[in-house]
Parts: structure tokens; sequence; C-alpha cells
């Protein structure tokens, strides 16, 4: 865990050890596990063949056959047949970062980016590049190899901005020495990483199909935040007494964007839009939460270079925002791609369909997405220098 006043300026490490940012995959889990210990083996076993129980219906039959979990220390830890369910969301965080108190804590009990994106990639060569070719997920759902695409390209784009992270120590030592060359320089690799990012984003169209993503994988990844199938939540049975609202897995739980979006100062601060964001970084694993938060207690980048009469440090700023400004530009045209055009057809196709063209448009984190993409979009562009 952070606390308060930890210093950046003192290098990389503390962003590596304290913030549980890997040097090598950022944000991502460096090395996941394919394999549990007992009682989560068979949890396991079920996940690696999630798309054939479903697709025969043998899913629940699965769960109804696990031994009673006992989890010391959690609430309901003694639950029985379909409550497996609930009790393995609540364990989920405490299994994935080895019992840390914080964490389990933390974590909330639904699938999220962290677990379907972060947390759920492997090499084939063990001694081969962290590239597409040679990766893998390890559990996914039915369509395909739909889910193997949207999670690694997403995956892809982490790395691609690792580089990015990296320079961050760098700027505020840059800022704190006056050191203007130093800052101009990790400028540029913060846009560079940035665009590269945008360069494998563009993967997506080589390996998800749109009508796959919508009508298969999008079910499973949705939530039970405004959600209109569930308009009171989920109830988590045999661990809390009333329904919960839990957002699903959304690529706004990556703290990517917003790490950048803090760093140059991009402020959300109005409307749904900073909420949704906000409460997005619940979702984010409590470490990575603190890094942000940890970000927005430095001295302001935009401030430092706005107060410089230096036409090269502002033109290099402004390139890193006009960097995130394309590749939310992007998110917008993947998501009329990827769901506002399968959603009017299915619409045309289904004339009788009780579902509003606006439910069908929910992101899996409960949100319009393309009022809220917009929305971000434009106030990014309001911080162009």
């Amino acid at each position: 865990m952070a606390h308060e006043g930890t210093s950046l300026e003192k290098g990389s490490c503390k962003i590596f050890e304290e913030f549980h940012v890997d040097s090598q995959v950022g944000f991502a889990l460096p090395n996941p596990l394919e394999e549990l210990p007992c009682p989560y083996s068979k949890w396991i076993d079920i996940a690696k063949n999630l798309p054939t129980l479903i697709d025969t219906d043998q899913l629940r039959g699965k769960v109804e056959e696990l031994p009673e979990l006992d989890i010391e220390g959690l609430p309901g830890h003694r639950c029985q047949r379909l409550a497996h369910l609930a009790l393995s969301y609540i364990t989920m965080a405490y299994v994935w970062n080895k019992g840390d108190e914080d964490v389990r804590k933390g974590m909330p009990p639904i699938l999220i980016y962290a677990d379907c994106v972060l947390a759920n990639w492997k090499k084939k060569d063990p001694n081969g590049p962290m590239t597409y070719e040679n990766m893998d997920i390890l559990f996914s759902f039915p369509g395909g190899d739909c889910s193997k695409g949207f999670f690694l390209v997403s995956l892809l784009v982490e790395l691609a901005a690792v580089p990015a992270i990296k320079v961050i120590p760098t700027i505020y030592l840059a800022m704190e020495q006056e050191d203007n060359t130093t800052l101009q320089k990790a400028l540029c690799e913060i846009k560079t990483s940035l665009d590269k990012a945008l360069e494998v984003f563009r993967q997506i169209h080589d390996y998800v199909d749109s009508n796959l993503f919508y009508n298969v994988l999008r079910i499973y990844l949705s939530g039970w935040s405004n959600n209109p199938k569930l308009p009171d939540g989920l109830l988590y049975e045999g661990v809390y007494d009333t329904p919960k609202e839990y957002a699903g897995g959304s690529a706004a739980q990556s703290s990517l964007f917003q790490c950048f979006d803090v760093l140059l100062g991009i402020q959300h601060k109005e409307g749904e839009s900073s909420a949704f964001l906000q409460n997005m970084r619940t979702y984010m694993p409590p470490a990575h939460r603190n890094f942000l938060h940890s970000l927005e207690s430095k001295p302001s980048l935009r401030s430092f270079i706005k107060s410089k009469n230096n036409a090269t440090l502002k033109e290099s700023y402004n390139k890193c925002v006009a960097a995130m400004v394309n590749l939310r530009n992007y998110h917008l045209s993947i998501v009329v791609k990827y769901i506002i055009t399968p959603s009017r057809q299915k619409s045309k196709q289904n004339q009788t369909s009780e579902t509003s063209e606006e439910e069908e448009n929910k992101g899996t984190g409960g949100t319009n997405l393309m009022d809220f993409l917009k929305t971000v979009k434009k106030r990014t562009e309001d911080f162009l220098l």
C-alpha cells in the first residue's frame, strides 16, 4: 500500500515496488498463475472450460458439485451450492494478491478489467517476445477467439505505454531541478509511447469480430449497475442480505489513461463522466489506485510548463495531450463499429424487441458510451495549451 507523501522522485523503484507497477508489463500482473492450490483448483478447472460448460448447459451443475469453501475472515465464509459463486467473487481479489489484507478489502466482487486483461495472459514460448502471436489467455468465454482478441489487444495497448510510465519519476525530478532539456525528452517519450499504444489498438480489427463481440462476449462483461435486466442489482446469496450493484469489466477501469490524465493535468471534474471515472478507480487494484492519488499530490506539470516561456516544452506537452485525444477519438470509432452498428442491426432484425436502443448502447460499465466518450474527448482537447 502507498502512503501519503510517498516521493516518486526517488526513482522508478518506488513505482515498481510500492505501487505494484512492473518494469516490463506496467500495470499488468507479471507471470499470472495458471494453477491454484486447493480449494481453488476446482474453480480453475471450471474457468478453463467455461465456453464448453456454458454452451452445453453444464456450468450450473459443475458449480453445485463443488465442495464447501471455508475462508476465515470473509463474510458468509461457509456457503453451499450456488452461493459458491458469491463467495468466489468475494475471494477473487484475495487470491489474486496472495491474501493481502488491504487488497482483499479493496477489490469489488465482480469480473473486472484487471481480471480479464491484466491477469489473464501467458506466453506460449516463455523465452519469446510479448507479441500477439506468442501469447494466449488463461480463460475465455463463448465466441471462439473473440475473447482472446479483445483481452490480448487491450493488454498489448497497456504494454505499449510502459516506457511512458517509466519516465514519470524523471519528469518530477526534472521539474524540481528546472532541467527543461530532460523534461522535454521525457515528454517526447510519453508522446511516442501513446502513439504506439494507438497503433496497437488498431489491431483489434484483425482479431475481434464485431458481431461476436456485441452479441456474445459483451454479455459476459456486463455488470449489474444500471442494468435494465437487474434493476435492483444482484444478490450475493449467502454473503450479503441485499442486492449489490457493480459495474462490469470496462476499459475505464484501466489505470493507464487516468494515469496520464493526472500527469498532464487533464481534469474531468464535472458531470456524470467525472463521477463515473472516479467510481471506476474503485475497480482498480488498490496499489494502482494509490499510484493515481500519489500523482495527484505532486506538483502540476501543466502549471510548470505554463510558467515557462519555452515554446519547445509547450509543443511537447501539447503533443502528449493530442496523443490522448487521438486515442479517445479512435475509441469512439471502435464503439461505433462494435456496439452502435450491431445494436442498430439487431433492432432492425427484431422490430418487436422490448429492449430500447439506449439500453443496448450502454457500455459494460453501465454508461451511455457515446455520450461519455465524447465528453471525455472534448474535455481532453480543452487542455491543449
